[in-house]
């Protein structure tokens, strides 16, 4: 009985003292941005498109370092030179690593930045991600970045409108995992938090009719601050284009 009552005094210790403050710990540590938050995004016409599966914690300098950094290029704004530019490139197989990507909407609002990765030399394929700033802030007063990211397969019609589009793959972790490892490897991540179930459908299909499936999680990246590296020796920032785009 003696022993009993010791293995429940330690357990009782452990998950009191230990297992129930980390938990605690760990649920402040979410940025408030992301309760209520949307899950989804959406076309100009209303319609479901791509998920929300990546957030960012940071200024947009730093995210914008952050990306640079970590191999991505700013998208182009939507313009009638880039769209001409990017219909040319994909038909002739040119590269265009900043090329524009179409618009999606949370808040009400599209994009507020977009980065990609090309894949060949023909923008019909690419790793691409949209980031929408949240109006709330942390106590260090810094936004959450919620971002949409998937890989873009190929051109073709859209399955719900008939309008040239790209059709995703549906594998969107990935995506998200890439981005991720690639600012941990850029090192401009000070830890990662991972929201489980927040998506609450794990299959989907876009404003394209493209499917997906994914988790549900969302990764939590928490930039570096400013504070914590020098803008002039940042990795790679030498090698991108000269000027950051909001597309």
């Amino acid at each position: 009985m003696f022993h009993l009552f010791v293995v429940l005094l330690f357990v009782w210790l452990l998950v009191a003292y230990l297992v129930l403050p980390a938990l605690w710990r760990r649920h402040d540590k979410r940025h408030p941005a992301i309760e209520g938050a949307p899950t989804i995004t959406l076309t100009a016409n209303g319609i479901h498109g791509d998920p929300l599966n990546i957030a960012l914690v940071g200024s947009e300098t730093e995210v914008q370092q952050g990306m640079l950094a970590a191999g991505w290029f700013p998208a182009d704004a939507i313009t009638l030179r880039s769209s001409l530019h990017i219909a040319t490139a994909i038909v002739m197989r040119h590269e265009y690593a900043d090329a524009p990507v179409s618009n999606l909407f949370l808040f009400g609002r599209k994009q507020d930045l977009a980065f990609e990765q090309p894949v060949g030399k023909s923008p019909s394929q690419r790793h691409h991600v949209r980031f929408w700033k949240s109006a709330q802030v942390d106590e260090e007063q810094n936004p959450l970045w919620f971002g949409a990211a998937t890989f873009d397969s190929k051109s073709g019609f859209s399955h719900t409108t008939a309008q040239i589009t790209h059709h995703i793959s549906p594998e969107v972790d990935p995506e998200r995992d890439r981005i991720i490892s690639g600012l941990q490897e850029a090192g401009f991540l000070t830890d990662v938090n991972w929201i489980d179930g927040f998506q609450p459908q794990l299959t989907g299909k876009n404003g394209g009719g493209d499917p997906y499936h994914t988790d549900g999680r969302l990764a939590v990246g928490i930039l570096k601050s400013q504070t914590d590296y020098s803008p002039a020796v940042v990795p790679g920032a030498s090698e991108g284009p000269e000027s950051i785009g909001s597309e």
